[in-house]
Order: structure tokens, then sequence, then C-alpha cells
């Protein structure tokens, strides 16, 4: 009966989208691998002009990728370099991967929807953490930078294989995850310019 309402494909595919791309906010590369791994099992279907994501060279490179980058997050001083750089790459591979679930649409609307949808949801989350890794260093001298990468890669994790085995809590779960990050994110920078302005009287 499911299989009988009109653009049902289109909405699961949305809701896939939208749920990888909120782990491309957490981590740049652990959705692409969780991706070219699954393709490559086959465990998930890929659509023709992606089917690079289920090669074995893509599998390598973005296991590498993910290794490195969540490693590199537990490093002082790179952490925060990261963040400088995290926010365009994660709307670049969160815009990649909801485009990845609409092949059958057309150019333009396929990445336009892409990069508002998947795009915005990424870069939202990512700059959110940047904020609050920002002001985790400034209270904490750092010491603190490790619990919020570790839930920055659970959180990854955990979107990245809700997105393709439950995609409706994914999605739901994805746009909670924006609001509470956008609101969390605006509380750490206050903290951080009160912080500044104290320093800078002083």
């Amino acid at each position: 009966m499911l299989d009988q309402i009109p653009y049902l494909p289109y909405v699961l595919s949305a809701f896939i989208g939208i749920g990888l791309a909120a782990s491309a906010g957490f981590r740049v590369f652990l959705p692409l691998f969780a991706v070219s791994l699954a393709s490559y099992f086959q465990w998930i279907p890929t659509h023709e002009s992606f089917d690079w994501l289920s090669g074995l060279p893509a599998l390598i490179t973005t296991g590498i990728a993910t290794i490195a980058e969540i490693l590199a997050y537990y490093i002082p001083v790179i952490d925060n370099f990261l963040d400088t750089i995290s926010v365009p790459m994660a709307t670049i591979a969160g815009s990649l991967l909801f485009a990845s679930q609409f092949a059958d649409l057309g150019t333009f609307s396929q990445w336009g929807l892409a990069l508002i949808a998947g795009g915005g949801t990424a870069a939202t989350i990512s700059s959110g953490f940047a904020g609050i890794r920002a002001a985790s260093t400034a209270t904490t001298g750092g010491l603190g930078n490790s619990v919020v990468g570790t839930t920055e890669t659970a959180g990854a994790g955990v979107m990245a294989i809700l997105a393709m085995i439950a995609p409706v809590i994914a999605a739901f779960l994805a746009i909670a995850t924006v609001i509470i990050v956008v609101i969390l994110g605006r509380k750490a920078l206050k903290k951080l310019r009160k912080r500044k302005e104290t320093s800078n009287y002083l």
C-alpha cells in the first residue's frame, strides 16, 4: 500500500539525505565511508552517477580519511584548526550525500536541493560544534575538547547508521540536532565573548 503513495520514494530519499547530511555536520568523512562501505557490500543500492562511492578505491580512501579525521580532533590546536575548514568541507560533503539520493531529478533541482537542505544542515551542525569547541578551549584550556570530539564522532556514527536503516527517525533526529546545536552554539559563543570582554577589561 505504501508503494502506491505518490512521491514516497522521493520523501524517503529526502529523509536519508538529511540524515547523512547531519552526519557530515559532525564528521566530514565518516558518513562518506559508511555509505561507501554499505554500497560496496551491496547493503544499500547506489545510483549510477554515484557508483564511484561503491568502489574499492573510494572505500579505502574514505576509511583512511575517517580515521585520520577522528584522531586529529584529539590533538590540541589541530582540532581548532580543523574547525576553520570543517564548515565548507561539511557543506560539500552534506550536499554530495544528499544529492546521491536524488539522481533521478534534474541536475539543477538535484544540486539546488542538495545545497540548501543537505549542505545547510551539515554547515549548521558543523559551525555550531565549532563554536562549542571554541568556548571549551577558552573555558577549560582545551581539556574539555576531547569530550566534544567524542560526542561529534558518536553523533556522526549514529546518524549515518540511522539514515540507512531508519531514515524517518534519522530525519527527525537531524532536525532536533540542528535546533539543539544552534542553541548550544549561541550560548557558547556568548560565554566566549563575555570572557574576552572581561579579560580585556582586566
